[in-house]
């Protein structure tokens, strides 16, 4: 066996006890209920919600931050589908005996964490333009991403990835 995949096969079996010890979390309803809703409103509702208020509030202001935050998103869902179409990772509860969906998917793959990426790159836009809305929108990143892998949506890594990738095509929004 090869390094690489000595190494692989090491973050595997990390991801899937990581994977395994949150996904214990679910015991309690509460926690299950609060992670569903954070689950949905990550599937955009959220972020569709944020733009529109930010139009309503700061008018014409609002216009390139909002036109970047489309941006960052048309970006990330293509990146996204062409990362999830050439990994084909299946999901935690479809290989992992102990572990089953808290949530509906809005696809079959696991690899990466779509609501992360999206999640990352909204934030990290709309906190340029808004600092007053960082700390919010900090929790509920970091909530969304606690969320994927309770509710046996992702693993660790996929959650790491996807926030890799939507802090790079928001790194690359300003540039632009």
């Amino acid at each position: 066996m090869s390094r690489i995949d000595a190494t692989l096969r090491r973050l595997q079996r990390w991801d899937e006890a990581a994977c395994l010890r949150m996904h214990q979390a679910l015991r309690y309803a509460l926690l299950l209920r609060l992670l569903q809703g954070v689950s949905w409103l990550g599937n955009g509702v959220l972020w569709y919600a944020l733009m529109a208020a930010l139009l309503v509030r700061y008018g014409s202001e609002a216009l390139q931050p909002v036109l970047q935050m489309i941006f960052v998103g048309a970006v990330g869902a293509a990146a996204y589908a062409m990362v999830k179409r050439g990994t084909s990772r299946p999901r935690p509860y479809d290989t992992l005996r102990d572990v089953a969906a808290g949530a509906r998917t809005l696809d079959a793959f696991s690899f990466p964490s779509g609501h992360t990426l999206h999640a990352v790159a909204f934030s990290a836009v709309a906190s340029s333009y808004y600092p007053g809305l960082t700390g919010l929108l900090i929790a509920f990143t970091l909530l969304t991403a606690v969320s994927r892998v309770i509710l046996g949506l992702h693993y660790p890594s996929d959650v790491l990835a996807g926030a890799a990738i939507g802090g790079l095509i928001a790194a690359a929004s300003f540039r632009i």
